[in-house]
């Protein structure tokens, strides 16, 4: 028995296997306003080939001021959907469901000429902006952009949609106490930015779809919010309409006397706190690439599915390749088939 290449399913999204393509910004210096390219579908394409059960394309920001970088991804914009459609019907033809990742930079926007977020605190190492505080008006505003990138989204074909509320971004910033100094509604419950975010994202989406969120469950910086903080924002994000949460952290600044760990499965901990309190499906994620770390994770309950980024970024056909390893036949394409025997 093994659970790695067990089907899983949430609302009417069902995957052949567990395995989920964590999203990896690829910052290709080809990418011109916010449209995937040709190596953005090559890149994705072939892990659906690979088997990869969901694939989650990486961070597509609501507007070009919320990009990383000016060559990260967009939808900001309809003329960007058949860009995007082209990849999604493509992994479709593999297996393969695959989502977007929707999400704002804030005061991470490194190309932006004046970032926002939600006060105007500088992030603490050297190359950032200060950024400008978002009034309560734009923040609004705001608001509307994310459901407009993913009512995009589906227009595209996603499957699912997930909203990046991890690794200091936007999102992220607003459910911080230590970035979040506002004295409105939005500083007031630090939960209120992200609610009305998901709210208005669910108005977007089918009602079989569902609605993912990445979410730093702890901050490494000094003063930084423990997993605490996170349950109790998890908490107000699956009442607001959130189905699955996918576990990181950190993100928001320098560790201080916290640290993360740098060894297999270091995040875990995390995933299964939100899913054992939460009784809320769960992705975790964090040097998971190992197929026997992998199947531990699922096979002890920890969590619901098991992202890999690093170790699909090095092996496209990671998937097939975990089968192997646990002895289970792979779904391996025709035209491959050779290889496998």
């Amino acid at each position: 028995m093994t659970h790695l290449f067990d089907s899983f399913s949430v609302k009417q999204l069902h995957l052949k296997n567990r395995i989920v393509m964590a999203p990896m910004c690829q910052y290709s210096v080809t990418a011109k306003d916010g449209r995937p390219n040709d190596w953005h579908f090559v890149h994705y394409v072939s892990r659906a080939v690979g088997g990869t059960g969901l694939i989650i394309m990486e961070m597509t920001d609501v507007e070009p001021d919320g990009r990383i970088t000016d060559y990260d991804l967009g939808l900001w914009s309809d003329e960007q959907i058949p860009a995007f459609a082209r990849i999604l019907d493509a992994c479709h033809q593999h297996g393969a469901k695959i989502g977007i990742q929707i999400a704002h930079a804030g005061r991470k926007a490194e190309d932006a000429t004046l970032p926002v977020a939600p006060s105007p605190l500088r992030y603490p190492t050297e190359g950032y902006k200060t950024p400008k505080e978002l009034t309560s008006d734009e923040v609004k505003r705001m608001v509307e952009r994310f459901a407009q990138a993913a009512r995009r989204a589906v227009v595209a074909g996603a499957d699912m949609v997930e909203l990046h509320g991890a690794h200091g971004y936007l999102i992220h910033q607003f459910h911080s106490p230590l970035t979040n100094q506002r004295t409105d509604v939005y500083g007031q419950n630090l939960a209120q930015f992200g609610m009305e975010v998901i709210q208005a994202v669910k108005q977007e989406l089918p009602s079989s779809m569902p609605l993912f969120m990445r979410l730093s469950a702890m901050e490494y910086v000094d003063g930084g919010y423990d997993l605490n903080h996170a349950l109790e924002i998890c908490r107000q994000y699956k009442n607001a309409g959130v189905d699955v949460f996918h576990l990181s952290s950190g993100g928001e600044g320098p560790p201080g006397q916290r640290r993360p760990g740098n060894f297999p499965g270091f995040q875990v901990p995390l995933a299964r706190a939100v899913k054992q309190s939460l009784e809320v499906p769960v992705v975790a994620v964090g040097m998971l690439e190992d197929p026997a770390v992998a199947e531990s994770v699922l096979g002890n309950q920890d969590a619901d599915l098991v992202a890999i980024a690093r170790g699909l970024l090095r092996d496209p056909y990671w998937a097939l390749h975990a089968a192997v390893s646990l002895r289970v036949k792979p779904e391996v394409p025709v035209p491959y088939s050779r290889a496998f025997h």
